[in-house]
């Protein structure tokens, strides 16, 4: 089959990955997540499995999406008819990460307004966080109006939109993050008690491994965080990066163009943590590294507010670069919706979006009021209770994404063969060193981590590692 559309160059496939894989997920979940689960021990923990794990999901993602020229919910039919289910599921992923992701991005554009139209010293008041996402409208405005910018994206396409948006805001992204990176190291405070704290002693904090209290239970959860991280920064097991790899012209150097996403990636979520962490620790010691999701919306004002007289600056430049972030993940999140959709019902891009842009709306006003009408707390087999939002989130990245990693492997190792992704990555002559290692991978320790970690995110794992 012959793809209309498709990326112009390399160079515009690996932005635009990378624009899907470097979103909320690297500058707001994965330093809370560091934060929680011991600093430099999940930063060794995430390393390690962005270069195996990662290394495997990525490149049999993408390779199937170029081999095939399908999306990913016809392409896992195209290599085994029995094995057709497998794209439905992959479908459910981003259908249900979009219902929240536009919500989070709301939040982004609420305190970028903010700190755009005041000083900013109103986002770091007691409650104000709170305050906000539990009202009945303020939220649901500016869901739409990230939602609308999501979509006009989609809408151009993937030439014109997707690789446009992408070369000209992720060059921008990456050098506002090195910028508040290096100040946050510069900063220091000293407390009531006379306390003084430096940027660089956050740093240590956020370098070092901490195995304080570690038990093997408490070591499976901090494994599953990294590996729900690497699923939603990488974008894998969601069928983005099948749908993007359809994209990918057949001249382009596979393996050379993922090794640039996979360290695009991991070193913008490398600074993301030495953005934020550092900060943190200056102004509101290990306490307020311990603020979990909402590090982003309550610490980091705070923060910004401890600052004096660039608070203004640094706050807008922050939810700047966040935005960024998510709107280029958004944007990879709902293209694979529109370009599944355009497969299944044979209509054109611009009546898939509007469909898509519907069921968006639809569904992320339902997670605005999931913090007001709809509020409720359910607890989770993890052992964490949760809200709606939580509750998409869970399904998505916790459950649904290593169950579709764990088949994966098994149809790409044990029934169609490894040696098919091989070839693909080697189409046209180009070295891929690391062959061996993927054979090994996607046969034997991909499908038997990949259990575990289902095993532990559904709870039933925990009742024998206690």
């Amino acid at each position: 089959m012959k793809k209309n559309s498709s990326f112009s160059s390399s160079l515009g496939y690996v932005l635009a990955a990378a624009g899907s894989a470097v979103g909320v997920g690297n500058i707001w979940r994965f330093p809370y997540l560091c934060a929680k689960d011991g600093g430099g021990l999940f930063l060794l923990v995430y390393l390690v499995l962005v270069l195996t794990f990662g290394f495997v999901l990525l490149t049999t993602d993408v390779a199937i999406g170029r081999r095939t020229r399908q999306n990913a919910l016809r392409a896992f039919g195209t290599l085994n008819k029995k094995w057709n289910f497998l794209g439905i599921l992959t479908f459910l992923v981003p259908a249900l990460i979009m219902t929240y992701y536009s919500v989070i991005g709301g939040w982004i554009t609420k305190y970028f307004a903010v700190y755009l139209v005041s000083d900013g010293t109103q986002a770091a008041q007691d409650g104000f966080f709170t305050s906000f996402i539990t009202s009945s409208v303020s939220p649901i405005v500016f869901m739409l109006v990230f939602l609308a910018l999501t979509a006009w994206v989609v809408y151009r396409g993937v030439e014109k939109g997707i690789e446009r948006c992408s070369r000209y805001i992720m060059p921008v992204l990456v050098l506002l993050i090195i910028g508040i990176a290096i100040f946050s190291l510069t900063l220091s405070h000293t407390d009531e008690s006379g306390a003084t704290r430096t940027g660089l002693q956050g740093l240590a904090v956020y370098l070092k491994p901490d195995f304080t209290g570690m038990t093997v239970s408490r070591f499976l959860n901090v494994v599953l965080d990294a590996m729900s991280q690497l699923f939603f920064s990488l974008s894998v097991s969601m069928g983005i990066m099948i749908t993007y790899g359809s994209y990918v012209k057949e001249d382009v150097d596979l393996n050379r163009a993922n090794n640039r996403v996979e360290l695009f990636d991991t070193g913008v979520a490398f600074l993301a943590g030495m953005m934020i962490i550092p900060a943190v620790y200056v102004f509101l010691g290990t306490e307020g590294m311990s603020a979990g999701p909402s590090l982003t919306f309550i610490s980091l004002p705070k923060v910004f507010a401890a600052m004096g007289g660039v608070e203004w600056i640094v706050g807008v430049v922050f939810f700047l670069a966040l935005g960024f972030a998510a709107l280029t993940s958004c944007v990879s999140v709902m293209e694979t919706l529109v370009a599944n959709c355009m497969e299944i019902f044979h209509k054109s891009r611009k009546q898939m979006c509007a469909v898509i842009g519907v069921y968006s709306l639809v569904t992320a006003v339902l997670i605005c009021l999931g913090y007001n009408a709809l509020y409720f707390e359910l607890p989770l087999p993890n052992g964490s209770t949760a809200q709606l939002l939580d509750v998409m989130d869970y399904l998505s990245n916790s459950f649904l994404m290593p169950f579709i990693s764990l088949l994966t492997s098994i149809l790409i190792g044990w029934v169609v063969g490894p040696q098919w992704i091989v070839d693909e990555v080697q189409r046209n002559g180009e070295p891929f060193r690391r062959a061996g290692l993927y054979r090994v991978m996607i046969r034997y320790i991909v499908p038997a981590v990949m259990l575990i970690l289902f095993l532990t995110s559904t709870g039933f794992l925990s009742l024998f590692t206690k």
